[in-house]
């Protein structure tokens, strides 16, 4: 198998596993702010465990050191937006928020990894904003608060995943997942006292660390590091425009597990079915020539 095909497997895999994230941040009875300083303790704490991590971050320059750490921030405010969109409306509105993030992507990943600008990118990108609107006419009026959190969401992953994309180069990528998941923590206990006069930093109930349990490491720890390998192969818009089919596993688990089918209209998933249709025609469409050079051992788009 092709370096090239097995990041995209590995992609599709993480996929599956982010589509539980949305499903347990519901089912978790802690507040925003608590869950996502959790997550990320988990994560930072068990890889800190780990001799690799600390053979990797000897390796690392500062500069490097420095924007991984940016970059893990950016992830914690991310994950304070999916979740508090997850609470704002729903699992299954804040998963299809995500699909947004193409069109993010298309303007941003060029302008900070270096690679040429691509028209048809934007064109597949803005396919998916009718499904979008569908989407938000779909859901109570109530809910509209969630869907703008949950499209910032959607910004900052364009963010977070141009600047992986950009600086991952031979990285070990445990290194980096446990870099920017101490600064995302340390992030959050900053600002959690100024966001919040409820307490953040309790512990969670036995129900809770369980769920907590999974989503650290079947959902995160997991899914960033082979995300994280898969880019060196394949570039940050391929890699996120599968993410589009995360609503269809988060909305499929919110309808057997949580009955959201209940709050969402028939007009909600005639606009996910436009965003998936995108989503399959993208590949079949955009793939160039250039796809096939991104499978030698270099990758595509290696800048700096």
């Amino acid at each position: 198998m092709s370096p090239v095909a097995r990041a995209s497997w590995q992609i599709h895999f993480c996929v599956v596993l982010w589509g539980f994230t949305a499903i347990l941040g519901k089912l978790i009875s802690l507040g925003t702010l608590s869950l996502v300083w959790w997550r990320m303790l988990l994560v930072a704490g068990s890889l800190a465990l780990v001799p690799r991590f600390w053979r990797g971050l000897a390796k690392l320059p500062a500069k490097l050191i420095a924007i991984y750490a940016v970059t893990g921030m950016i992830v914690a405010l991310h994950w304070l937006a999916f979740y508090g969109s997850v609470r704002l409306a729903n699992a299954s509105v804040a998963a299809t928020c995500l699909a947004l993030t193409p069109v993010f992507l298309a303007f941003i990943e060029p302008f900070l990894v270096g690679r040429r600008f691509d028209p048809r990118e934007v064109l597949f990108g803005i396919a998916a904003i009718p499904g979008v609107m569908l989407v938000v006419g779909g859901t109570p009026v109530e809910m509209r608060l969630g869907i703008a959190v949950g499209i910032l969401g959607a910004l900052l992953v364009a963010i977070f995943a141009s600047l992986n994309k950009r600086f991952i180069g031979t990285s070990d990528t445990l290194t980096v997942t446990g870099l920017e998941m101490s600064a995302g923590l340390l992030l959050v206990s900053i600002i959690a006292p100024l966001l919040s006069a409820d307490p953040v930093f309790v512990l969670p109930s036995t129900r809770d660390a369980v769920f907590l349990a999974l989503l650290a490491g079947g959902c995160t720890l997991l899914p960033f590091a082979l995300s994280l390998a898969a880019l060196r192969h394949v570039s940050a818009f391929s890699a996120t425009i599968v993410l589009n089919m995360e609503p269809v596993y988060a909305i499929i688990l919110a309808i057997v597990l949580l009955g959201e089918q209940r709050e969402l209209s028939l007009s909600f998933y005639l606009g996910v079915a436009i965003v998936l249709a995108a989503v399959f025609l993208h590949p079949l469409l955009v793939r160039t020539p250039t796809d096939a050079v991104a499978a030698g051992p270099r990758g595509p788009d290696k800048s700096g």
